[in-house]
């Protein structure tokens, strides 16, 4: 069944024959600092407190949304992308839409590349086609490998298995970076899809995370490609 909605989903795209239903922009962020391959650490659940607080909560201080806008979904895949978006997702009353590639211990699967590249074609395809979404705003929460790598795209030719390449993201040549970096928690890509039912992105932007609240000022906001400063004892998984 995936494979067949797949297909549909790719040869839209590739028609240039626009889907269905498409949001009008998708933001994507990727989770809060680890613990370990289960939970945050503390670092991570204060940035999951903060997003809410300043840019993803209703009500928020700097809020991504237009005003009177609510977010169609928030939409995420492991346990620290599910433990990041809850508090924000909590104010609006929203449940999350997730994509679960949990790591079980002893499992063969585990949350392995196979599973999460399986996991993330499913979700774009439901993000892009979902008649729920048209028209509004998406939140997707993503594993950073994920949302952009060069050299993982490149280990499975033929194949679109990252944000970047599904979400059409590549086709807007250099301004948007071809790898999501390992130390970068704390800034937002927002997608642009400005031609009512086409899935062709038409504008891209990318927006650092930056806390004014006394209680957040902690929490790290290092530039693109900048290594991130950590507190000591802080029990974040580098």
């Amino acid at each position: 069944m995936l494979s067949r909605v797949l297909l549909a989903f790719s040869l839209l795209v590739a028609s240039g024959i626009g889907a269905a239903a498409v949001p009008a922009r998708i933001i994507i962020l990727r989770h809060g600092e680890k613990q370990d391959g289960f939970a945050l650490c503390s670092v991570g659940v204060q940035r999951s407190l903060a997003l809410s607080t300043q840019y993803l909560g209703k009500g928020a201080a700097d809020s991504l949304f237009a005003s009177g806008e609510t977010p169609a979904a928030f939409v995420t895949i492991t346990l620290h992308t599910l433990e990041l978006a809850s508090p924000a997702a909590q104010t609006w009353s929203l449940p999350q839409s997730l994509y679960s590639a949990v790591p079980i211990s002893g499992s063969p699967l585990g949350d392995s590349t196979a599973v999460l590249n399986m996991r993330t074609q499913e979700a774009v395809a439901d993000v892009l086609t979902n008649p729920l979404y048209n028209g509004k705003t998406v939140v997707m929460i993503w594993e950073h490998k994920h949302i952009a790598n060069k050299k993982l795209e490149a280990a499975y030719p033929g194949q679109k298995i990252t944000l970047r390449q599904l979400l059409g993201l590549d086709a807007l040549g250099s301004q948007v970076p071809d790898t999501w970096k390992g130390d970068n928690y704390d800034y937002f890509w927002i997608v642009t899809y400005g031609t009512a039912g086409s899935p062709v992105p038409t504008a891209f932007t990318a927006q650092k995370q930056h806390f004014t609240a006394s209680a957040y000022a902690a929490v790290p906001h290092n530039d693109w490609g900048k290594k991130e400063k950590l507190p000591a004892n802080s029990g974040c998984k580098s």
